[in-house]
Protein backbone atom coordinates (compact mmCIF):
# COMPACT_ATOMS: atom_id res chain seq x y z
CA UNK A 1 0.00 0.00 0.00
CA UNK A 2 1.03 3.21 -0.96
CA UNK A 3 0.62 6.11 1.12
CA UNK A 4 -0.27 9.58 -0.38
CA UNK A 5 -0.16 12.44 1.56
CA UNK A 6 -2.70 15.20 0.43
CA UNK A 7 -1.62 18.54 1.35
CA UNK A 8 -4.12 20.83 2.36
CA UNK A 9 -5.16 24.10 0.40
CA UNK A 10 -5.54 26.53 2.95
CA UNK A 11 -3.09 29.54 2.29
CA UNK A 12 -0.89 30.47 4.60
CA UNK A 13 -1.37 34.44 5.51
CA UNK A 14 -2.50 37.04 7.94
CA UNK A 15 -6.46 37.48 7.99
CA UNK A 16 -7.48 41.36 8.13
CA UNK A 17 -8.40 41.31 11.85
CA UNK A 18 -4.66 40.09 12.59
CA UNK A 19 -3.68 42.80 10.42
CA UNK A 20 -5.65 45.32 12.25
CA UNK A 21 -4.71 44.14 15.74
CA UNK A 22 -1.07 44.35 14.98
CA UNK A 23 -1.37 47.41 13.24
CA UNK A 24 -3.39 48.93 16.85
CA UNK A 25 -0.85 47.26 19.19
CA UNK A 26 1.99 48.93 17.11
CA UNK A 27 0.03 52.27 16.79
CA UNK A 28 -0.22 52.09 20.81
CA UNK A 29 3.26 51.34 21.57
CA UNK A 30 4.65 53.90 19.53
CA UNK A 31 2.41 56.68 20.60
CA UNK A 32 3.14 55.57 24.05
CA UNK A 33 7.30 55.86 23.24
CA UNK A 34 6.90 59.03 21.99
CA UNK A 35 5.16 60.76 24.70
CA UNK A 36 7.66 59.80 27.12
CA UNK A 37 10.69 60.66 24.70
CA UNK A 38 8.46 64.01 24.65
CA UNK A 39 8.17 64.60 28.85
CA UNK A 40 11.91 63.23 29.05
CA UNK A 41 12.96 66.16 26.17
CA UNK A 42 10.93 68.68 28.55
CA UNK A 43 12.27 67.56 31.86
CA UNK A 44 15.79 68.11 30.29
CA UNK A 45 15.29 71.30 28.66
CA UNK A 46 13.71 72.60 32.64
CA UNK A 47 16.77 70.73 34.29
CA UNK A 48 19.14 72.74 32.23
CA UNK A 49 17.51 76.03 32.67
CA UNK A 50 16.81 75.33 36.25
CA UNK A 51 20.98 74.54 36.55
CA UNK A 52 22.22 77.72 34.57
CA UNK A 53 19.33 79.99 36.90
CA UNK A 54 21.14 78.37 40.07
CA UNK A 55 24.23 79.25 38.40
CA UNK A 56 23.74 83.35 37.67
CA UNK A 57 21.09 83.28 40.86
CA UNK A 58 24.67 82.39 42.92
CA UNK A 59 27.04 84.53 41.01
CA UNK A 60 25.11 87.50 41.16
CA UNK A 61 24.71 87.21 44.82
CA UNK A 62 28.23 86.27 45.81
CA UNK A 63 29.22 89.12 43.70
CA UNK A 64 26.25 91.46 45.63
CA UNK A 65 27.44 90.53 49.13
CA UNK A 66 31.55 90.67 48.23
CA UNK A 67 31.06 94.36 47.07
CA UNK A 68 28.34 95.16 49.43
CA UNK A 69 30.84 93.75 52.52
CA UNK A 70 33.74 95.78 50.95
CA UNK A 71 31.33 98.95 51.56
CA UNK A 72 33.10 102.35 53.24
CA UNK A 73 30.98 104.77 54.78
CA UNK A 74 30.14 108.02 52.81
CA UNK A 75 32.19 110.99 54.05
CA UNK A 76 29.92 113.55 51.21
CA UNK A 77 32.65 113.59 48.65
CA UNK A 78 32.25 109.76 46.83
CA UNK A 79 28.33 110.01 46.51
CA UNK A 80 27.34 113.16 46.61
CA UNK A 81 23.32 112.96 47.25
CA UNK A 82 23.62 111.52 50.58
CA UNK A 83 26.61 111.34 53.35
CA UNK A 84 27.53 109.97 56.60
CA UNK A 85 25.86 106.57 55.75
CA UNK A 86 27.17 103.43 54.41
CA UNK A 87 24.46 102.70 51.99
CA UNK A 88 21.70 104.10 50.51
CA UNK A 89 18.43 102.64 49.41
CA UNK A 90 16.21 103.98 46.24
CA UNK A 91 13.40 103.01 44.22
CA UNK A 92 11.12 101.44 46.91
CA UNK A 93 14.69 99.18 48.05
CA UNK A 94 14.84 97.72 45.05
CA UNK A 95 18.41 99.79 44.41
CA UNK A 96 21.74 100.28 47.09
CA UNK A 97 24.19 103.12 46.04
CA UNK A 98 27.52 102.78 48.73
CA UNK A 99 30.70 103.83 48.23
CA UNK A 100 34.06 101.07 47.14
CA UNK A 101 36.83 100.00 48.97
CA UNK A 102 38.23 99.57 46.27
CA UNK A 103 38.79 102.95 45.16
CA UNK A 104 37.49 106.12 47.80
CA UNK A 105 36.24 107.61 44.01
CA UNK A 106 33.77 105.30 43.31
CA UNK A 107 30.23 105.11 43.80
CA UNK A 108 28.48 101.71 42.71
CA UNK A 109 24.89 101.14 42.72
CA UNK A 110 22.97 97.70 42.15
CA UNK A 111 19.24 98.08 41.32
CA UNK A 112 16.46 96.08 39.15
CA UNK A 113 15.74 97.83 35.83
CA UNK A 114 12.73 96.68 34.80
CA UNK A 115 13.29 92.80 35.88
CA UNK A 116 16.53 92.55 35.38
CA UNK A 117 19.82 92.73 37.88
CA UNK A 118 22.12 95.38 36.79
CA UNK A 119 25.34 97.33 38.67
CA UNK A 120 26.25 101.07 38.32
CA UNK A 121 29.82 101.67 38.19
CA UNK A 122 32.11 104.54 38.55
CA UNK A 123 31.45 105.93 35.32
CA UNK A 124 27.64 105.39 34.98
CA UNK A 125 28.73 102.14 32.78
CA UNK A 126 25.29 99.94 33.51
CA UNK A 127 26.03 96.04 33.19
CA UNK A 128 23.36 93.41 33.64
CA UNK A 129 24.81 90.58 36.29
CA UNK A 130 21.49 88.06 35.33
CA UNK A 131 20.90 87.63 31.76
CA UNK A 132 17.47 88.33 30.20
CA UNK A 133 16.77 85.01 30.32
CA UNK A 134 15.58 85.45 33.94
CA UNK A 135 13.39 88.18 35.78
CA UNK A 136 14.36 89.58 38.73
CA UNK A 137 12.64 90.50 42.07
CA UNK A 138 15.22 92.41 44.15
CA UNK A 139 14.89 93.81 47.58
CA UNK A 140 17.36 95.30 49.96
CA UNK A 141 17.05 96.22 53.29
CA UNK A 142 19.82 98.01 55.19
CA UNK A 143 19.81 97.89 59.77
CA UNK A 144 21.87 99.93 61.87
CA UNK A 145 23.29 102.36 59.42
CA UNK A 146 24.17 104.74 62.11
CA UNK A 147 27.49 106.13 63.77
CA UNK A 148 30.14 104.05 65.31
CA UNK A 149 28.16 100.63 64.52
CA UNK A 150 28.16 98.05 62.00
CA UNK A 151 25.32 97.69 59.53
CA UNK A 152 23.89 95.34 58.31
CA UNK A 153 22.45 94.79 54.48
CA UNK A 154 19.56 91.75 53.97
CA UNK A 155 19.45 91.12 50.49
CA UNK A 156 16.59 89.39 48.97
CA UNK A 157 15.80 88.17 45.43
CA UNK A 158 13.69 85.90 43.83
CA UNK A 159 14.52 85.09 40.18
CA UNK A 160 12.43 83.10 37.98
CA UNK A 161 12.98 81.65 33.83
CA UNK A 162 11.20 83.60 31.33
CA UNK A 163 9.10 81.67 28.93
CA UNK A 164 5.98 79.89 28.11
CA UNK A 165 5.17 77.07 30.30
CA UNK A 166 6.55 75.26 33.53
CA UNK A 167 9.58 78.09 34.18
CA UNK A 168 12.32 77.43 37.44
CA UNK A 169 12.43 79.94 40.14
CA UNK A 170 14.02 80.47 43.15
CA UNK A 171 14.16 82.65 46.05
CA UNK A 172 17.14 83.39 48.04
CA UNK A 173 18.04 85.49 50.91
CA UNK A 174 21.57 86.78 53.10
CA UNK A 175 22.27 89.24 55.61
CA UNK A 176 25.60 90.66 55.41
CA UNK A 177 27.60 92.89 57.86
CA UNK A 178 30.10 95.47 56.51
CA UNK A 179 33.56 95.00 57.16
CA UNK A 180 34.88 96.96 59.78
CA UNK A 181 37.74 98.64 57.70
CA UNK A 182 38.66 101.49 59.94
CA UNK A 183 42.54 101.28 61.93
Amino acid sequence: MELVQIKSKKEKGFTLVEIIVTTFVFSLTVAIALGIFASVIRLQRYNLKQHELLNQTGYAMEYISRAIRMAVKNDGTICSDWANKNYNLTQGNKSIEFATYHSPNECWRFFQDGEILKIEDKNGDVYPLISDKFQTNLQFTVEGDIPNNQPKVTISMTVQGVGTGDQPQITIQTTISQRNLDP
